[in-house]
């Protein structure tokens, strides 16, 4: 019966782990998947997130229900402002600039008093209701909860006219302004709001951790948070949920393998750009699927 409660403790913290990637995937696909911006410091969002849920936790004694939507705001905000200057650039010089902000929001982490430094902030309050802790049961029934909400919101965005736009701009941006698309909008409303689903992310990594540094976001959690949206699926909701349940499971079957999971992880997605470059659950032209499924896209001039 032991052995059976610590199988049961354990494999519920391989899919509470997994339903933070599956956010996070979510909100990296909606920038790179479907606008096409390519991002390599969304682990920065996930910072954000974390720590603000931890400042106002420890320092202000906030539980969950007053911190996540605080931190959903706090990276909706930064994300808006960061990605105006970030989203001037394209291609390659977008993925360098976003790789140099995530190195700069995890240097801020490293030094500033408020974060703790390099010892980070512990002691962050667990989830409860009317002063009883969560167990990891519940808390992993309240993360599926929010995906769901998540996964539910995000569908409708991308089958939204605001979604439509987002693919109309990363098949060809140029023909987008001629439509009449602000595409500077829909981009930086696209990463606001994938960093919103960071924040959110980030949040729920505190409160379930209770204790954040800077270590658990750096250049490496960006690179594996893309390589579960490029194997899943760009472009797919579908394809970036399985792909964060995969390959964050993964390395807990093979943990032989554990410290070789990012060599595992370039290797995997060099194998998907030459085999199928659209990834497990992607399309070849998410343009074409729109077409196929309504003939046109039904894109008003001046979205």
């Amino acid at each position: 019966m032991i052995i059976l409660d610590i199988f049961n403790s354990y494999f519920i913290n391989i899919l509470v782990v997994a339903g933070i990637y599956v956010i996070l995937t979510l909100g990296l696909n909606l920038t790179t998947g479907f606008a096409g911006q390519v991002s390599l410091g969304h682990a920065a969002f996930y910072a954000i997130g974390a720590y603000t849920a931890a400042i106002l936790s420890v320092k202000f004694g906030c539980s969950i229900w007053i911190t996540l939507p605080i931190s959903a705001l706090v990276t909706w905000i930064i994300g808006a402002i960061l990605g105006l200057p970030s989203l001037r650039v394209k291609e390659d010089f977008l993925a360098v600039v976003t790789m140099g902000l995530g190195l700069i929001i995890q240097s801020l982490m490293l030094n500033l008093k408020i974060t703790g430094g390099p010892m980070g902030i512990g002691n962050i309050k667990p989830v409860s209701i009317l002063g009883h802790n969560f167990s990891m049961f519940n808390f992993f029934i309240l993360e599926l909860v929010i995906i769901v909400i998540l996964t539910f919101t995000m569908n409708r965005m991308v089958n939204s006219r605001f979604g439509r736009a987002l693919i109309a701009i990363r098949e060809d941006e140029t023909v987008a302004d001629t439509l009449g698309i602000n595409t500077t909008k829909y981009k930086v409303l696209a990463f606001a709001i994938g960093a919103m689903y960071a924040g959110i992310a980030g949040t729920l990594f505190a409160h379930y951790f209770t204790y954040v540094s800077p270590d658990s976001f750096g250049f490496t959690e960006s690179s594996i948070i893309l390589s579960m949206v490029v194997i899943g699926g760009l472009g797919s909701i579908k394809g970036s949920i399985i792909g964060a349940v995969i390959l964050s499971i993964a390395p807990e079957l093979l943990r032989g393998l554990k410290d070789y999971r990012i060599l595992i992880y370039g290797l995997l997605m060099v194998i998907m750009m030459r085999y199928r470059p659209q990834g497990l659950f992607g399309e070849n032209s998410i343009l074409n699927i729109s077409f196929k499924k309504k003939n046109k896209i039904n894109i008003n001039k001046g979205a």
